[in-house]
């Protein structure tokens, strides 16, 4: 199989991090070589923060260059308007419709664009453009983001529902395992 890339992009503190884990995870127990890389910008301040996934027969290196992203899965929409270099130009964005003001918009230096979902359409981008924070709510907690997003990923991929659940079920604590299971299928579902 030809490597596919991929790239996990947020703001830090929504779990991208967690995501990547569940992904490898995934694709190791599929038998794929992974390679993962984290980049962490301002993450503790809420600063872009982005991840590198790499997988396939054999994989050499974890880092993507412009253009070459299969997939870019988006925490946030400015963020996912940030990487849109970064897709190959068959690509698919997965993104969450989400807006979290960047330092420049909370200190009034900027304002947060706007129609960026129509721009990136209007661009030729494959959008999947869904209100996880929502479905999140819906599941029991904002900070399952993250999982409802991997929800909607999963749909991209060839593995079946039970699978996925089963990485999730290995990736986060037992104690908030119900909520996050019903977070993914929201996101699986929605």
């Amino acid at each position: 199989m030809k490597t596919m890339n991929m790239m996990i992009v947020g703001v830090g503190g929504q779990g991208t991090l967690l995501a990547s884990k569940l992904l490898g995870r995934m694709l190791l127990s599929k038998g794929f070589d992974v390679k993962v890389s984290e980049v962490h910008g301002m993450s503790q301040r809420g600063g872009s923060v982005v991840t590198y996934v790499r997988w396939g027969d054999k994989v050499y290196s974890p880092i993507i260059d412009k253009g070459q992203a299969d997939i870019i899965l988006s925490f946030e929409l400015l963020e996912a308007a940030r990487w849109t270099e970064y897709l190959k130009p068959d690509g698919k964005m997965i993104t969450n419709t989400q807006q979290i003001n960047p330092m420049p918009v909370i200190t009034g230096a900027a304002e947060y664009p706007q129609g960026l979902e129509e721009k990136m359409k209007a661009a030729g981008i494959q959008l999947d453009a869904v209100d996880a924070l929502s479905l999140a709510e819906q599941a029991g907690s904002s900070k399952a983001v993250n999982i409802v997003l991997m929800g909607r990923l999963s749909k991209w991929f060839d593995f079946s529902e039970e699978e996925w659940l089963k990485a999730v079920e290995e990736s986060v604590p037992p104690k908030f395992l119900e909520m996050n299971l019903k977070a993914f299928r929201l996101g699986r579902n929605g």
